[in-house]
């Protein structure tokens, strides 16, 4: 039966990396946005008087700076939910290694990328395009590769055995996004006034998705999206990006560009820490742009409690006069969520919200 559903998606599936090998010089009708969702791709947009925040990440280890630290990750969280991390620990051969793996990937011949094509959000390896190319109404200019990745022992298996370098590359890539998760989210937990260790067993226990992008070259980069515009379901999104291209929304519902920052990794708040600050801090909107000119990678790497562990507001940020806003959700109620409905119509986190603010 399984192998049927594959027939029957190859039969319909073109990926956006095939379009752009054919040469095509308008994008095809079912990529075209509606005016209003159109991007606005100025350079000067995400420039001027916004600086979105860098942070420097040696000096979390330095007790004597650590607060000062805690205090730029705090206003980060409340201005923009989102933040780039420098001296993060991961080193660039590690990060460029991991690049290297996803290009060779996507320029694999379509039947070997094929094997692993599914359009079912539960399984832990799959080969897409756009987001879901089965359900989709507007298709989106991405191919990717999802994977699960902790514990590794239990998926890497499972992982694309071709290339042959990207079970070894990739492992030392995700590994390293592990680590570092661990001390932002306990950086994130302290600036909300919590103990450091608030999330400990969860996060130890917990899920990583590691979801690899190709967004290629696009003929017609002023009508068409890479991605949607959505926030994340995790606690935190590690995004490692080969170049420019991701937006994200601000307090006035500006679209502001993020800057290619060489050697940084960008750092956005899921859904599972909005509810878990009780609204103090917000999972961040973001999406992404096309471009005529180059293929853009980007390593997605999406850190959450465990599947069926529901998260809810901490306690300690709950009183008579900020009760809490959300109901609890866990991993596995966001995959229902998203098998059933349409992402761009509503977000998930509108949908455990007691009260809108």
């Amino acid at each position: 039966m399984e192998e049927t559903n594959k027939n029957v998606l190859g039969d319909c599936f073109t990926s956006a990396m095939a379009l752009t090998e054919s040469g095509v010089p308008h994008v095809p009708t079912r990529y075209i946005l509606p005016p209003s969702q159109r991007p606005v791709l100025s350079p000067s947009i995400g420039t001027g008087s916004i600086n979105l925040p860098v942070i420097d990440l040696s000096f979390l280890h330095d007790p004597l700076l650590r607060p000062s630290v805690i205090h730029e990750i705090e206003m980060a969280c409340k201005e923009f939910g989102f933040f780039q991390v420098t001296n993060h620990g991961i080193s660039s051969s590690v990060m460029r290694d991991a690049l290297d793996a996803a290009t060779r990937f996507f320029d694999l011949p379509s039947h070997e990328k094929m094997l692993l094509v599914s359009d079912d959000v539960h399984t832990p390896v799959r080969y897409g395009t756009s987001i879901n190319h089965a359900t989709d109404s507007v298709h989106y200019w991405r191919d990717f590769i999802k994977h699960y990745s902790h514990p590794l022992s239990k998926w890497i298996n499972l992982w694309p055995s071709n290339p042959s370098c990207y079970k070894q590359k990739v492992r030392k890539y995700s590994e390293a996004t592990h680590v570092l998760h661990k001390q932002l989210i306990e950086a994130i937990s302290e600036s909300l006034g919590l103990e450091k260790s608030y999330l400990q067993e969860e996060i130890e226990e917990g899920s990583q998705v590691m979801a690899v992008n190709c967004y290629p070259a696009c003929p017609q980069p002023g009508i068409a999206l890479g991605m949607p515009p959505h926030s994340d379901f995790s606690s935190l999104t590690i995004l490692l990006q080969s170049s420019q291209g991701l937006q994200i929304k601000d307090k006035n519902n500006n679209w502001i560009c993020v800057p290619y920052i060489e050697g940084a990794l960008i750092v956005q708040l899921g859904d599972q820490v909005e509810v878990m600050s009780n609204g103090i801090y917000r999972s961040v909107v973001h999406r992404v742009t096309v471009n005529k000119d180059v293929n853009r990678l980007s390593f997605a790497s999406l850190h959450s409690l465990p599947m069926n562990k529901k998260i809810s507001p901490a306690p300690q940020l709950v009183n008579e006069d900020k009760p809490a806003a959300y109901g609890d959700f866990s991993f596995n109620d966001f995959l229902e969520y998203i098998s059933r409905n349409d992402l761009t119509k509503q977000r998930f986190i509108d949908t455990v919200k007691k009260n809108k603010f």
